[in-house]
Protein backbone atom coordinates (compact mmCIF):
# COMPACT_ATOMS: atom_id res chain seq x y z
CA UNK A 1 0.00 0.00 0.00
CA UNK A 2 1.08 3.25 -0.64
CA UNK A 3 1.85 6.31 1.60
CA UNK A 4 -0.92 8.17 -0.39
CA UNK A 5 -3.19 5.23 0.52
CA UNK A 6 -2.28 4.68 3.85
CA UNK A 7 -3.28 8.24 4.69
CA UNK A 8 -6.11 8.66 3.10
CA UNK A 9 -7.03 5.47 5.28
CA UNK A 10 -6.24 6.69 8.08
CA UNK A 11 -7.72 10.70 7.79
CA UNK A 12 -11.10 8.89 6.97
CA UNK A 13 -10.95 10.21 2.95
CA UNK A 14 -13.07 7.54 1.22
CA UNK A 15 -11.09 6.63 -2.61
CA UNK A 16 -13.41 4.92 -5.29
CA UNK A 17 -12.85 1.60 -6.24
CA UNK A 18 -11.73 2.71 -9.31
CA UNK A 19 -8.78 4.60 -7.81
CA UNK A 20 -8.17 2.12 -5.56
CA UNK A 21 -8.38 -0.57 -8.50
CA UNK A 22 -5.81 1.73 -10.37
CA UNK A 23 -3.44 2.02 -7.32
CA UNK A 24 -3.29 -1.83 -7.18
CA UNK A 25 -3.04 -2.07 -10.83
CA UNK A 26 0.41 0.20 -10.36
CA UNK A 27 1.61 -1.41 -7.24
CA UNK A 28 1.20 -5.03 -8.92
CA UNK A 29 2.87 -3.27 -12.41
CA UNK A 30 6.13 -2.04 -9.82
CA UNK A 31 6.09 -5.20 -8.34
CA UNK A 32 6.14 -6.82 -11.78
CA UNK A 33 9.18 -4.86 -12.81
CA UNK A 34 11.02 -5.26 -10.02
CA UNK A 35 10.69 -9.29 -10.08
CA UNK A 36 12.15 -8.93 -14.08
CA UNK A 37 15.00 -6.13 -12.87
CA UNK A 38 16.28 -9.18 -9.65
CA UNK A 39 16.09 -11.91 -12.19
CA UNK A 40 18.06 -10.29 -15.16
CA UNK A 41 21.07 -8.84 -12.14
CA UNK A 42 21.17 -12.36 -11.23
CA UNK A 43 21.49 -13.87 -14.99
CA UNK A 44 23.71 -11.02 -15.44
CA UNK A 45 26.25 -12.50 -13.27
CA UNK A 46 26.21 -15.83 -14.33
CA UNK A 47 26.37 -14.95 -18.37
CA UNK A 48 29.78 -14.50 -18.83
CA UNK A 49 30.32 -18.33 -18.09
CA UNK A 50 27.77 -19.44 -19.92
CA UNK A 51 29.46 -17.22 -22.77
CA UNK A 52 32.80 -19.19 -21.83
CA UNK A 53 31.12 -22.61 -21.92
CA UNK A 54 29.51 -21.58 -25.36
CA UNK A 55 32.80 -20.64 -26.53
CA UNK A 56 33.88 -23.74 -25.85
CA UNK A 57 31.25 -25.62 -27.11
CA UNK A 58 31.22 -23.83 -30.55
CA UNK A 59 35.30 -24.77 -30.41
CA UNK A 60 34.52 -28.63 -29.83
CA UNK A 61 31.70 -28.92 -32.68
CA UNK A 62 34.45 -26.82 -35.10
CA UNK A 63 37.38 -29.33 -34.35
CA UNK A 64 35.08 -32.18 -34.53
CA UNK A 65 33.81 -31.27 -38.09
CA UNK A 66 36.46 -29.74 -39.71
CA UNK A 67 39.48 -31.42 -38.01
CA UNK A 68 41.85 -29.56 -40.27
CA UNK A 69 42.37 -31.56 -43.13
CA UNK A 70 45.76 -30.72 -43.95
CA UNK A 71 46.96 -31.45 -40.83
CA UNK A 72 45.56 -34.46 -40.77
CA UNK A 73 47.14 -35.55 -43.99
CA UNK A 74 50.58 -34.58 -43.22
CA UNK A 75 50.25 -35.75 -39.10
CA UNK A 76 48.85 -39.49 -41.15
CA UNK A 77 51.57 -39.67 -43.40
CA UNK A 78 54.00 -38.48 -41.04
CA UNK A 79 53.39 -41.38 -39.18
CA UNK A 80 53.20 -43.78 -42.53
CA UNK A 81 57.01 -42.41 -42.67
CA UNK A 82 57.66 -44.19 -39.18
CA UNK A 83 56.92 -47.26 -40.29
CA UNK A 84 52.91 -47.32 -39.70
CA UNK A 85 50.56 -48.52 -42.69
CA UNK A 86 48.81 -45.61 -44.20
CA UNK A 87 45.11 -46.95 -42.65
CA UNK A 88 46.48 -47.29 -38.94
CA UNK A 89 47.99 -43.79 -39.23
CA UNK A 90 44.75 -42.11 -40.54
CA UNK A 91 43.13 -44.00 -38.02
CA UNK A 92 45.64 -42.71 -35.36
CA UNK A 93 44.95 -39.22 -36.55
CA UNK A 94 41.14 -39.48 -36.23
CA UNK A 95 41.44 -41.12 -32.34
CA UNK A 96 43.52 -37.72 -31.76
CA UNK A 97 40.96 -35.51 -33.08
CA UNK A 98 38.44 -36.97 -31.46
CA UNK A 99 40.12 -37.17 -28.37
CA UNK A 100 40.43 -33.24 -28.34
CA UNK A 101 36.80 -32.96 -29.17
CA UNK A 102 35.73 -34.86 -26.22
CA UNK A 103 38.57 -32.80 -24.10
CA UNK A 104 36.24 -29.66 -25.16
CA UNK A 105 33.64 -31.04 -24.46
CA UNK A 106 33.94 -32.32 -20.84
CA UNK A 107 35.44 -28.07 -20.57
CA UNK A 108 31.91 -27.25 -21.79
CA UNK A 109 30.35 -29.55 -19.63
CA UNK A 110 32.22 -27.94 -16.75
CA UNK A 111 31.63 -24.42 -17.27
CA UNK A 112 28.19 -25.03 -18.08
CA UNK A 113 27.37 -26.73 -14.54
CA UNK A 114 28.81 -23.76 -12.74
CA UNK A 115 25.98 -21.78 -14.02
CA UNK A 116 23.47 -21.09 -11.14
CA UNK A 117 19.72 -20.50 -11.41
CA UNK A 118 17.89 -17.40 -10.38
CA UNK A 119 17.15 -18.60 -6.59
CA UNK A 120 16.83 -15.25 -5.18
CA UNK A 121 14.27 -14.33 -7.77
CA UNK A 122 12.82 -17.46 -7.64
CA UNK A 123 12.50 -17.21 -4.22
CA UNK A 124 10.70 -13.68 -4.45
CA UNK A 125 8.07 -14.61 -7.22
CA UNK A 126 7.05 -17.77 -4.97
CA UNK A 127 6.56 -15.29 -2.01
CA UNK A 128 5.04 -13.34 -4.40
CA UNK A 129 2.21 -15.54 -5.30
CA UNK A 130 2.01 -16.76 -1.74
CA UNK A 131 1.05 -13.22 -0.95
CA UNK A 132 -1.39 -12.37 -3.85
CA UNK A 133 -3.20 -16.03 -2.97
CA UNK A 134 -3.63 -15.14 0.30
CA UNK A 135 -4.70 -11.28 -0.69
CA UNK A 136 -7.90 -12.82 -2.95
CA UNK A 137 -11.45 -11.09 -2.27
CA UNK A 138 -13.27 -13.08 -0.04
CA UNK A 139 -17.17 -12.41 -0.15
CA UNK A 140 -18.74 -9.82 2.55
CA UNK A 141 -21.22 -11.58 4.84
CA UNK A 142 -24.63 -9.90 4.49
CA UNK A 143 -26.39 -8.52 8.03
CA UNK A 144 -28.26 -12.18 8.46
CA UNK A 145 -25.03 -14.15 7.62
CA UNK A 146 -25.63 -15.37 4.29
CA UNK A 147 -23.08 -14.89 1.21
CA UNK A 148 -24.42 -13.09 -1.83
CA UNK A 149 -25.07 -15.49 -4.67
CA UNK A 150 -23.19 -15.38 -8.24
CA UNK A 151 -24.98 -14.22 -11.17
CA UNK A 152 -25.66 -16.66 -13.63
CA UNK A 153 -22.44 -16.95 -16.04
CA UNK A 154 -20.99 -14.50 -12.89
CA UNK A 155 -17.39 -15.10 -11.43
CA UNK A 156 -15.80 -14.73 -8.22
CA UNK A 157 -14.17 -11.15 -8.91
CA UNK A 158 -17.74 -9.70 -10.28
CA UNK A 159 -19.69 -10.80 -7.40
CA UNK A 160 -22.25 -8.04 -6.27
CA UNK A 161 -21.21 -6.59 -2.83
CA UNK A 162 -23.81 -5.20 -0.31
CA UNK A 163 -24.00 -1.50 0.51
CA UNK A 164 -25.15 -2.29 3.99
CA UNK A 165 -28.50 -3.53 3.84
CA UNK A 166 -29.35 -7.19 4.00
CA UNK A 167 -31.61 -6.93 0.71
CA UNK A 168 -29.13 -5.25 -1.39
CA UNK A 169 -26.71 -8.74 -2.17
CA UNK A 170 -29.43 -11.12 -2.43
CA UNK A 171 -31.31 -8.65 -5.74
CA UNK A 172 -29.92 -9.65 -9.22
Amino acid sequence: MTEDAMSAAHNGDSRSIGQLFAAATAEMSALVHDEIALAKAELRQDAKRAAFGSGAVVGAVALAFFSVPMLSFAAAYGLQALGLTLGWSFLIVFGGYVLLALLLGAFAYGRFKKVKKPERSIASAKETAAVLQKAKPHPRELADGTVPALRSGATEASRVLPTGDATAGAKM
